[in-house]
């Protein structure tokens, strides 16, 4: 008897020791001969492009059975387009990872009714970079400071993406809370196309110049001085962004400080990546490791250097504590919130 049970431990270790490969065969059995797509949510030559690039030329060797990655824009309402996409229409077989910015991913507690999707139920990835986020103008402008813009007679035009933009978000924060006299214009192709709207003079001023942005598509332009940046927005000022404004140095109480904490720490998460809803539990486990280990690769540090930016690997659990946290402002915030965004 006791030689029989003996026997059935033996037995059941082995099976359990060699479902453990199994499961991992099935997964590179699975990507073998695919195509992983990155779709992003914003024009080419961007900071989301450019990250999503530099990731997506190191992530297939990192994903059992090796697949090709491509990446493929996908611009449209400041990146609304590709979460409603990744979401609701891209395969739930983890062959589909979507970038979007996380101000998108707020969107449904805003009350955004074309926002369709569930922000705590995507699979997220990971964060590649924490940011901070500052407004620039071009140095021919007559505005050369935030206070300029405060105090002007008329009001300085500010160009943006999207109502779900952080230039479009941002510039109304500085409104609300600081008394900048700011008209907002819409319609921009992402930040590409604010910045040559900027340089012709079309606008005076724009947000959504992260550091990671300025690093990656504006690095010339920041260290000519053509783009003068005006205020900064983090906790902390980063001495990338020189002398600009403090934002957080302005506000009076506490409670603008939550509000505004509300805006800013979604722009901490700068760079992250999500999978749809509902892929296989294995499928996800594997892209994580994946994401985490490219960014860790020295491949990929060594291109990211070559291109002037900076990578930092924040894990999936901190992209949903971020999110969660978001979901669960208190209420009184939260309408001080809307009312700086026009919404109801």
């Amino acid at each position: 008897m006791i030689n029989l049970f003996r026997t059935h431990i033996i037995l059941a270790a082995a099976a359990a020791f060699s479902a453990m490969p199994v499961a991992a065969d099935e997964v590179a059995d699975f990507y073998k001969g695919k195509t992983v797509t990155f779709v992003v949510g914003y024009s080419p030559g961007g900071g989301y492009d450019t990250y999503s690039r530099l990731l997506g030329n190191s992530l297939g060797k990192h994903i059992p059975g090796k697949p090709d990655v491509i990446v493929t824009n996908m611009p449209g309402g400041g990146s609304m387009k590709a979460a409603n996409y990744t979401y609701n229409v891209a395969p739930k077989n983890g062959t589909y990872l979507g970038v979007f910015s996380l101000p998108v991913a707020i969107e449904p507690l805003l009350g955004r009714k074309n926002a369709k999707f569930d922000a705590l139920k995507f699979g997220w990835l990971g964060n590649m970079f924490r940011d901070t986020h500052g407004c620039a103008v071009w140095h021919k402008a007559k505005i050369k400071t935030l206070q300029d813009v405060i105090d002007s007679k008329e009001p300085v035009v500010f160009g943006a993406s999207s109502a779900s933009s952080y230039g479009n978000q941002h510039a109304r924060v500085l409104k609300a809370m600081v008394g900048a006299n700011i008209n907002i214009v819409l319609g921009y192709r992402g930040i590409k196309g604010v910045s040559k709207a900027l340089q012709q003079g079309e606008i005076t001023a724009a947000c959504a110049m992260a550091v990671s942005t300025l690093k990656s598509a504006f690095r010339q332009l920041k260290d000519s001085g053509q783009f003068r940046i005006i205020v900064q927005f983090g906790k902390e000022k980063h001495p990338f962004l020189g002398d600009a404004a403090h934002f957080y140095s302005m506000l009076k109480s506490p409670e603008e400080v939550r509000v505004a904490d509300f805006f800013f720490k979604q722009s901490a998460i700068a760079r992250p990546v999500a999978a749809p809803p509902g892929i296989p539990t294995a499928h996800l486990a594997a892209l994580r490791r994946a994401f985490a280990d490219s960014l860790k690769d020295p491949a990929l540090l060594a291109r990211a250097k070559r291109t002037g930016i900076d990578v930092a690997y924040e894990s999936p659990q901190k992209v949903e504590a971020a999110l969660t946290e978001l979901y669960a402002t208190p209420p009184d915030v939260l309408a001080k919130v809307k009312k700086i965004m026009g919404r109801k």
